[in-house]
């Protein structure tokens, strides 16, 4: 089990909270010290699709002006791995199965699958 996020984010520590409770051994990846490699996070992008990764409510969104543009999956996972401030955090991988953002009805989901 992986969780993708930063320190001071308070939804990567909501789950790792969530995960810590139910006494499950994850690996824990910053993103500020190691960014997410490209395999990666093309590997949620196939899953989840490259929409369901971005932060639209977050202030790199804004600040970018990237509501006013149109892109498809190729083009916004490629902005994705340039500025990784625009991920929806944590990216939780348990296996083979993936979620994107504070989702604690997926994470148990994806615990359940695994």
């Amino acid at each position: 089990m992986q969780v993708f996020g930063r320190e001071d984010s308070q939804e990567t520590r909501a789950a790792l909270r969530f995960f810590k409770e139910r006494r499950l051994a994850l690996q824990f990846v910053d993103l500020r010290r190691k960014p997410i490699a490209a395999g990666e996070l093309r590997r949620f992008a196939e899953r989840l699709g490259a929409a369901a990764l971005v932060d639209t409510a977050g202030r790199a969104w804004a600040e970018a002006g990237l509501g006013y543009l149109r892109m498809d999956d190729t083009e916004l996972a490629a902005r994705l791995l340039a500025d990784q401030r625009l991920l929806r955090l944590p990216l939780v991988r348990v296996g083979n199965e993936f979620a994107a953002g504070r989702d604690e009805a997926g994470w148990k989901a994806l615990l359940q699958r695994a």
